[in-house]
């Protein structure tokens, strides 16, 4: 098998774990109780473990998780009602849009196109919720995955200089549309600025203990 073989391959097997994460979203969706917290995303929102941090917290909100790994601000838009819509929420986190950034044909303009028609969609039909839009989290391109040849592509233009434009224009768009922008980040950047190597697997996604000092600067939102 070769390398396009095996790239070709392993989108199909992300394809095919995305569609069947929307499935069982869709079902459990039914069972949801409606006016409650929503964290909506991709992977760093699907891998927030909220609901063990609540309970180790002792606090009793009721949020709903509906990130979706590998999905892109396009992604969301083609499934609002099962990540959004059906669950009717009072208050929305959204972070969506770093595999915007990491795609190899990443467009500032073509996020932030997408990304007010996401909100523009949230505004029309929960025109009473509390949307957070939230800032993009550092990457640390020296960790683990940069040092293989994924990690090259990887982190060409998911980069912290990226991330940081994208999210002057993020900001913008959310006071624009008149909701809420917050940066939880504080505490997760090294000396350079970079996300520090203790949170991350591997320079992107995060272990439970980033997610804690998330956690603790966005309590207030709640």
């Amino acid at each position: 098998m070769n390398k396009e073989q095996m790239e070709e391959q392993e989108m199909l097997r992300v394809q095919r774990e995305q569609q069947e994460r929307i499935e069982k979203l869709h079902i459990l969706n039914r069972y949801a109780e409606k006016g409650q917290i929503l964290f909506v995303g991709s992977s760093l929102m699907e891998q927030f473990p909220v609901n063990e941090i609540l309970m180790t917290k002792g606090l009793f909100y009721k949020i709903y998780n509906r990130g979706v790994s590998g999905f892109t601000t396009a992604d969301m838009l083609n499934h609002m009602d099962t990540m959004v819509f059906d669950l009717e929420p009072s208050r929305i986190f959204i972070n969506i849009g770093t595999n915007d950034i990491g795609a190899p044909d990443y467009s500032e303009d073509a996020l932030l196109s997408n990304y007010r028609r996401i909100l523009a969609q949230i505004k029309e039909q929960l025109p009473e919720a509390e949307v957070y839009v939230m800032a993009y989290y550092p990457v640390n391109e020296t960790d683990k995955l940069s040092r293989c040849a994924q990690g090259e592509s990887t982190f060409a233009n998911r980069n912290n200089r990226n991330i940081d434009a994208a999210n002057r224009r993020i900001a913008g768009l959310a006071a624009e549309m008149g909701m809420h922008f917050i940066d939880v980040s504080e505490g997760l950047r090294d000396a350079q600025g970079k996300l520090k190597a203790e949170f991350t697997v591997e320079g992107i996604h995060m272990y439970a203990n980033a997610y804690y000092v998330i956690f603790e600067n966005m309590e207030r939102y709640l």
